[in-house]
């Protein structure tokens, strides 16, 4: 009787969209008074939601995410160090989780029946985190909002350009910004950033 090969269970496949760049990243990356990194916030979570403010969908979200949902422009409810819910629009949010933990499935059940919508968008956009005393100077050379902490306050999102590429911004810390493009300008938005960081590269990091 002939012998049938075995295959074995394949592991996770997936595959982040800045994954194949994150060796010249660590390159661009510099130390010292003007210190400036970026890497990949590889495999985040984010989750499109979509219900009518006051509407019982609306709420049924806002306590499923367990942070409530953002009510105005600029907003995030929530934090990077958990599960956090960015406003887009009146209607219109994006439920983010950076460790990869699921959402969909239990918004989608909280949400029910009720007019709404809850999709899976995590391999829509990249997730880069640009970090350090230099990294709003950076984002400057190309990005035309406001970055002064008076103007942009940590832990608030907007959407903006970077590199003539439309982009959600989230200020996550003082000096730490995730920039988050569509996958597919994920390599153009980071080779421009490589190249705009360039004059601060002085002391490479060890």
């Amino acid at each position: 009787m002939a012998k049938h090969s075995v295959i074995e269970p394949t592991t996770d496949l997936r595959r982040s969209p800045a994954a194949h760049l994150a060796e010249a990243m660590a390159r661009a990356s510099v130390a010292g008074a003007r210190a400036v990194a970026l890497r990949e916030i590889a495999l985040a979570t984010a989750v499109s939601l979509r219900a009518v403010p006051g509407s019982a969908g609306h709420q049924a979200l806002a306590a499923a995410t367990g942070v409530g949902l953002p009510a105005g422009v600029g907003e995030v409810a929530g934090s990077i160090e958990g599960t956090a819910v960015l406003w887009l629009g009146p209607d219109e949010f994006m439920a983010f989780n950076a460790a990869g933990e699921e959402l969909t499935q239990p918004l989608d059940s909280a949400l029910g029946q009720a007019p709404g919508q809850v999709i899976d968008l995590s391999a829509n956009r990249a997730v880069l985190e640009l970090r350090g005393a230099a990294a709003s100077l950076v984002l400057r050379k190309s990005c035309p909002a406001d970055l002064h902490p008076r103007a942009f306050a940590v832990n608030q999102a907007i959407t903006t350009t970077v590199a003539n590429v439309p982009i959600l911004l989230w200020r996550t810390a003082e000096n730490s910004w995730y920039v988050m493009p569509r996958a597919s300008f994920t390599e153009h938005v980071v080779h421009w950033m490589i190249d705009a960081m360039a004059e601060f590269a002085s002391d490479p990091v060890i």
